[in-house]
């Protein structure tokens, strides 16, 4: 069996490790992947949005499944494009994908059928929301309606900060045309978890809770990147909360999704913020997150491929997914600078005993040495019975990891051990 990933950062590279798992797939092929990917699936040099070009090469190489990782792909309708081939694919089709590529249409859906989540505003003209700012409630958070890389949303704690955001991102045209429009939303508060969900548009199976790490520096200072890493489970989502989120929050956004003629087949993120009247939805992603991806999987005892099949066939419901009770901590290793500017082409060394627990992200091989081609250069994973098992061998690793300008958080699951009830 012949798999191809669409996809080529640290989240692709932990789905291909799992997939490897199965021993029916002969060949995983790489869209592009990356140098650190390449030694664990063929990297094939087309690009994630190029859809016709993905198409072509599935086609000519008789592949039989297809995983599409990225949002782009999916907004831009790859998975469309390889069903229309006859292809099954993993992910969802472009008209379900929109639940994150227009935060303006999730936001209105939500309120359509009742899903809790913050008070908003939506406005495509920027005097208006600077106008609007003047008396809104600060703090307020400010997002730009399309992708922007995980980074288009804007935490505002004062007005002066607000009118800066819709600037930025209405004016300035800081994400493109992502934001030609913009949602200005309450301020919640609260711890937040992400919860990634298998679907076939019909049944729901989250998978196991993480907690990211979103600030550049210790102590959550800094600017908002990707991901600076994350532990799973996420001690805040009790079984509670999770019934809790099932009964309001995921079943409802299926069926909604459904009543609006987008069937959701895939992974469906659900951004939750547990408060003081329940949880949330914070946000909306159509595909794995990443670095959330980067604990989740390490830690699913049932075989993927077979999983994913289920969501493009609709077994769901009959296919078995069960994860380990144990802990998974990652740090991300970055390049100074990120999320800004940073210096790439630096040599990367790596213990070949740990490299089943890396995780490449941002690595090109050239002539047989691996160097550092992004922001996000590496995730390094590690499992243990205990979250502060798992934390201290994550961190034991990257120590033995080097390469010059590394940068990484040294508090990675500071806050979920906090929150961790006594034994």
């Amino acid at each position: 069996m012949k798999i191809m990933v669409v996809g080529g950062g640290g989240r692709e590279h932990a789905i291909i490790k799992k997939l490897r798992e199965n021993p029916a797939i002969e060949t995983i092929y790489a869209l592009p992947g990356n140098g650190g990917i390449a030694a664990d699936a063929v990297c094939v040099n087309i690009g994630a949005t190029d859809i016709d070009g993905i198409v072509r090469f599935a086609v000519e190489n008789k592949i039989d499944y297809a995983v599409v990782a990225p949002d782009d792909p999916l907004v831009l309708g790859c998975v469309d494009a390889l069903e229309e081939k006859g292809i099954p694919c993993f992910g969802p089709r472009s008209e379900a994908a929109i639940i994150e590529g227009s935060k303006v249409f999730s936001k209105n859906l939500m309120k359509k059928y009742g899903i809790p989540t913050a008070a908003y505003e939506v406005f495509s003209d920027a005097e208006a929301a600077l106008a609007y700012v003047e008396t809104a409630p600060i703090p307020t958070v400010v997002k730009a309606d399309g992708l922007a890389l995980g980074k288009g949303v804007i935490i505002a704690m004062t007005r002066d900060e607000a009118r800066d955001a819709v600037i930025s991102i209405m004016k300035d045209k800081k994400f493109g045309k992502s934001g030609n429009s913009i949602v200005i939303e309450e301020f919640l508060e609260g711890p937040e978890v992400s919860v990634l969900s298998f679907t076939d548009g019909k049944t729901v199976v989250p998978m196991i809770s993480s907690m990211d790490h979103k600030r550049a520096g210790d102590n959550d200072t800094g600017l908002n990147t990707g991901g600076m890493g994350t532990v799973a489970p996420n001690p805040y989502y009790t079984d509670a909360v999770a019934k809790e989120c099932m009964e309001k929050i995921f079943l409802p956004t299926v069926e909604a999704m459904n009543a609006e003629g987008r069937t959701f087949k895939g992974c469906l993120y659900f951004g939750l913020m547990i408060t003081a009247d329940g949880p949330k939805v914070i946000e909306y992603n159509c595909r794995f997150g990443d670095p959330e991806t980067q604990v989740v999987l390490p830690l699913l005892e049932s075989d993927l491929y077979t999983i994913m099949k289920a969501t493009t066939d609709g077994t769901l419901a009959q296919t078995e997914v069960k994860f380990s009770d144990k802990h998974a901590a990652c740090v991300i290793m970055a390049s100074k600078g990120y999320p800004t500017a940073y210096e790439k082409g630096y040599e990367i060394t790596i213990p070949a005993e740990i490299t089943d627990c890396v995780f490449v992200a941002g690595a090109a091989e050239k002539d047989g040495r691996l160097l550092t081609s992004g922001g996000r250069v590496l995730g390094v994973t590690a499992i243990a019975d205990t979250l502060q098992g798992a934390i201290d061998s994550s961190y034991k690793m990257v120590e033995q990891i080097s390469f010059d300008n590394a940068y990484y958080r040294h508090d990675i699951g500071k806050r979920a051990l906090a929150a961790e009830p006594e034994a």
